[in-house]
């Protein structure tokens, strides 16, 4: 696939990541289970849905800087294909996300299967942003001067 500029793929990783996470948190996916394990009423979840379009918003620009961030990691890696962003993706939920978010469970009493519930949707999230990279270019976007040339042969 012919290489991505500027801002797109973040905003195509971006836009994966709030998709995911809509179709996650849907009443008949795992919605249901999330408002009562986390204690969040019926009613008070009606009354979030006039700020939705904000949350989303918010939602949307933090998985963007979320992979702005991860192409780097791709580039420090010099990770360019799929299968490698999706390690490296794999690796920075088990070494990132996990650890913080069980914070939830240590500290603010919540239950584990809530904290796997909301683990396993950043471990999908940021598989999908490692893939949307990779397969876009973003990856190659984001490098300095945009460095990486894929048919570049090695001199010996």
């Amino acid at each position: 696939m012919e290489q991505l500029s500027g801002v797109i793929p973040y905003f195509i990783a971006g836009m994966c990541v709030v998709i995911v996470g809509y179709i996650w948190y849907l009443p008949s996916v795992f919605g249901r289970s999330w408002m009562r394990m986390s204690g969040i009423t019926p009613e008070a979840a009606e009354k979030q849905t006039k700020r939705m379009p904000l949350m989303i918003l918010i939602g949307l620009l933090a998985a963007m800087w979320m992979a702005y961030v991860m192409s780097f990691v791709l580039i420090a890696f010099q990770v360019y294909d799929v299968f490698g962003g999706l390690e490296v993706g794999f690796w920075l939920w088990v070494g990132f996300v996990m650890p913080t978010m069980l914070g939830t469970v240590l500290w603010e009493g919540k239950s584990v299967r809530l904290y796997l519930l909301n683990a396993l949707y950043w471990l999908v999230a940021l598989i999908v942003i490692a893939a949307v990279l990779t397969i876009s270019g973003g990856v190659l976007s984001a490098s300095p001067g945009n460095a990486y040339d894929s048919s570049a042969q090695v001199m010996e």
